[in-house]
């Protein structure tokens, strides 16, 4: 994150729509992929050079053009040309620590969102840009690097499942905005059970790795709430606005991503409040067990205290003194400080304090 600030600082003084990746450095090839599709026909190809997929642009069929990797600023600037995208616009797809937003440009819409996964072994949520550009007969994908969570969509237009390959682009743009959102699912099942493992070390012994694992969680769901909030207001201009791109049979489609937006939301509240809850439970948790160990120092003295008390007596060595010169007077001393032991020890017990 730091690299990507460090970058966005460089651009200042610059003009705006100028050029210039922001975000984790990049060096290999951007790979182009291209779907193109009817009810009838399919058609997919990995294509060397952004070139090859200019003709796609005014086909009748629709055209899904896949784009790994937003750091070759020749490349973008061949898209933007051939597909009359704004500067602005491809400086936003460039920048990639965009919040996710919609934006009407009148003959395309332009969707940022913001893909998520969960890294087992770190055991961190690693999220990634997505930009979306629908067109009347196309859509454009960036992605930062190769993978995503598109397969299923792939599967369903090469095996002609379901009604993806009899709509339109705005179909298909909604297919991978919902693709993006139900695995928003995915990854709040594997964080909730780490929650759920957390919770349980925190009741049995809590420790201070507990803590950390509480605050690790805490600032996933903070980095999780960015990108679902957002994520609704986007999905909310696509379902309610007016663009001549989104077919109404589309927006119905886009009121069941709309729910699962909310419903995404919702969870990640949930999560928060229990996390809050969860720290204030170790906090509760620590201090009772000081309280505890507090406890026992403050009998074990009070027992003490009437046998120093007695021991101070006896250990001030004034010359009369009869009882140092009786002949059993230690082990009396002894037996009258037990007593006095035992006799406290069965009141704390009777007043439950041990």
């Amino acid at each position: 994150m730091s690299r990507s600030k460090d970058k966005r600082s460089k651009k200042s003084g610059l003009s705006p729509g100028t050029l210039m990746h922001v975000g984790e450095e990049k060096t290999g090839k951007p790979q182009i992929t291209v779907i193109d599709y009817d009810g009838d026909a399919f058609l997919e190809n990995k294509v060397p050079n952004v070139e090859d997929c200019f003709p796609f642009k005014d086909t009748a069929t629709v055209t899904w053009i896949n784009i790994d990797g937003v750091h070759d600023t020749g490349v973008m600037e061949k898209i933007g040309s051939r597909f009359d995208l704004h500067s602005l616009i491809l400086e936003d797809i460039m920048t990639t620590i965009q919040r996710p937003k919609m934006e009407d440009l009148g003959d395309l819409l332009y969707i940022v969102l913001r893909m998520i996964d969960f890294d087992g072994e770190k055991r961190e949520i690693v999220t990634e840009q997505v930009s979306l550009v629908l067109g009347s007969n196309f859509v454009l994908s960036f992605l930062e690097d190769p993978g995503d969570v598109f397969d299923p969509v792939r599967e369903r237009i090469r095996k002609g499942k379901g009604r993806i390959r009899k709509m339109g682009a705005d179909y298909l743009a909604y297919a991978l905005v919902d693709t993006i959102v139900d695995n928003y699912f995915a990854v709040l099942e594997k964080l909730g059970e780490n929650i759920e493992a957390v919770e349980e070390e925190l009741v049995a012994d809590p420790r201070k790795e507990t803590l950390h694992e509480i605050h690790t969680l805490k600032r996933e769901m903070i980095s999780l709430r960015k990108s679902v909030w957002p994520l609704r207001e986007a999905v909310s201009g696509l379902l309610r606005g007016d663009s001549a791109l989104v077919r109404d049979g589309t927006r119905i489609f886009l009121r069941d991503v709309y729910d699962h937006t909310i419903q995404v939301i919702d969870n990640v509240e949930t999560y928060r409040d229990m996390l809050s809850g969860m720290l204030e439970t170790y906090l509760s948790s620590v201090s009772n067990r000081m309280n505890e160990v507090m406890k026992v120092l403050t009998v074990i003295a009070t027992i003490f205290i009437p046998l120093t008390f007695i021991a101070g007596i006896y250990g001030m060595n004034f010359q009369h003194m009869p009882e140092l010169k009786w002949r059993y007077g230690y082990f009396i001393i002894w037996g009258i400080m037990a007593l006095i032991a035992g006799f406290m020890l069965v009141q704390f017990k009777k007043k439950k304090w041990l």
